[in-house]
């Protein structure tokens, strides 16, 4: 197979420092500019807006354990040669009346911290979201510690950010005096800042404990896919869990994968917000994103034609490097395969068929024993920005069609059509006779073609390659033809 071995342009380690009212969080993102991975990710939990919600001040507990975090955070980066570092702090440390107090002792360790205003911090927030889903339109909810924002978003764009003390350190106080007392408290905090929406819009929620109703909507529905990042449930749903759930108490709660103890605990209280907010905002569905507030000063940073790219294809190519595969050769195989697309050619899936084919010439690489758990594992769990879930069933046909089987997980069947799913098995088809006829060699792709004509497939190959035709050859261009309702046909010269 032709591969690309050349290093990819080193994109420079980049971290960001979250200082928010629970946790103070680090991470290292590196790879892809478009699609970032993620190299570290750590917290403490300070919990600096627990004493600023009842006293106005920032404890000096908490306080010592935020700075404590902060100076081995300093020294973990200097150690790692990080030099693009982003501080900002958000609601606990804006409320205190000794925040400026504790930021000049951030500036002492030798940050530069950003103080974000209510607005600055829900449109932060949004842009991350914008990056995640570039189609976003709707509503953004980001839920941290000391408090809720939401803005308007729209073509790439944010309007109307409110910050709002509705944070889960406020929450087991807010609902104590029940149901009723706690949906009207939300609504006057609403009305107070002037907020309205279109019912029926997508409700983009981000944070870590909107995240944990995620995972528990997904482990009741027995859903295929594990990663809550663009976990889709329509309003209705949502709120027939989320009612339950809100008066359960939650020690009695099971335990739930990748959902921390602390999370677990405050499971209750988010989904009483996101019952109220389904009851008072109106959407028609709900979107959960991992990408919020640190993901949206990258994308800030981001210049526009990187803002540009797909992130999904980014994330794949900068994936299969790894493996040895370019992009440049995923792409001269996709347009070799072009027959094979029973799609209409609509960039969009011109983009997921290029990212599925990039996915099967890496398989083709890792050891054969390991190659039946790939549509799972790599087309169902790993975490891929810009993928529905309709996309990941898509790709995982393809990869399971790559190895010469077209017979499909009927989970799949939950997250795609049948028409959608026959098309990406066409997809891994054509993949894997171009593949295994070809070697992706330069000489072997542009010395041939596959083209429908009339009721036939017809593989064309040159005399000078001739001898590349056997009878893996056929019989992998009779599995696509016959899929394709076609009759498999070979021309040489």
């Amino acid at each position: 197979m032709a591969t690309n071995r050349k290093k990819p342009i080193v994109v420079p380690p980049r971290a960001t420092i979250d200082i928010g009212s629970n946790t103070v969080r680090l991470v290292i993102y590196g790879g892809p500019a478009r699609a970032p991975a993620v190299l570290h990710n750590e917290k403490v939990t300070a919990r600096l807006g627990k004493a600023v919600a009842e006293t106005g001040l920032l404890s000096e507990k908490a306080r010592n354990a935020a700075l404590a975090s902060l100076r081995r955070y300093r020294a973990l980066l200097r150690l790692k040669g990080v030099e693009q570092i982003e501080v900002v702090a958000t609601a606990a440390v804006r409320d205190a009346a000794n925040g400026q107090e504790f930021l000049a002792a951030v500036e002492a360790m030798g940050f530069a911290p950003r103080l974000l205003s209510g607005e600055e911090e829900a449109v932060t927030s949004a842009h991350g979201v914008i990056g995640a889903f570039p189609q976003a339109k709707g509503v953004v909810g980001d839920l941290g510690g000391g408090s809720l924002e939401l803005v308007d978003i729209e073509n790439g764009q944010c309007r109307h950010g409110i910050s709002m003390p509705l944070g889960t350190l406020r929450l087991p106080a807010l609902r104590a005096e029940g149901e009723v007392a706690f949906a009207r408290k939300v609504a006057k905090a609403l009305t107070k800042a002037d907020w309205q929406v279109e019912p029926g819009s997508t409700l983009y929620l981000v944070g870590g404990s909107l995240r944990a109703f995620a995972r528990y909507a997904m482990d009741h529905a027995g859903w295929p896919i594990d990663d809550p990042h663009g976990f889709a449930i329509d309003a209705a749903a949502a709120d027939k869990l989320a009612r339950p759930l809100a008066r359960v108490s939650p020690e009695s709660l099971a335990p739930i994968a990748n959902v921390s103890a602390s999370r677990l605990a405050g499971l209750p209280d988010a989904a009483a917000l996101i019952s109220v907010l389904v009851k008072t905002l109106q959407p028609s569905r709900l979107v959960f994103s991992a990408w919020g507030l640190r993901e949206g000063l990258l994308w800030e940073a981001m210049p526009a034609h990187v803002r540009s790219q797909d992130p999904l294809v980014a994330g794949i190519a900068d994936f299969v490097r790894d493996e040895g595969i370019s992009p440049g050769t995923a792409t001269m195989v996709a347009g070799w395969t072009a027959s094979a697309s029973l799609s209409d050619g609509a960039e969009r899936r011109e983009r997921l068929r290029l990212s599925a084919i990039m996915l099967c010439l890496a398989s083709a690489m890792v050891e054969p024993n390991l190659r039946p758990d790939l549509a799972r594992d790599w087309a169902l769990r790993k975490r891929w920005i810009g993928a529905s879930a309709r996309d990941r069933a898509m790709l995982a046909a393809a990869l399971v069609a790559n190895t010469g089987k077209t017979e499909l997980p009927q989970d799949l069947l939950r997250i795609a059509s049948e028409e959608q799913l026959r098309e990406a098995v066409a997809w891994g088809l054509a993949t894997r006779l171009c593949r295994r006829f070809s070697g992706c060699t330069a000489q072997g792709l542009t010395g041939s073609s596959l083209h429908a004509e009339g009721d036939r497939l017809i593989l064309t190959v040159s005399d000078e390659i001739a001898a590349l035709v056997n009878d893996g050859t056929e019989r992998d261009l009779r599995a696509l033809a016959n899929f394709m309702a076609l009759k498999p046909e070979i021309r040489i010269g």
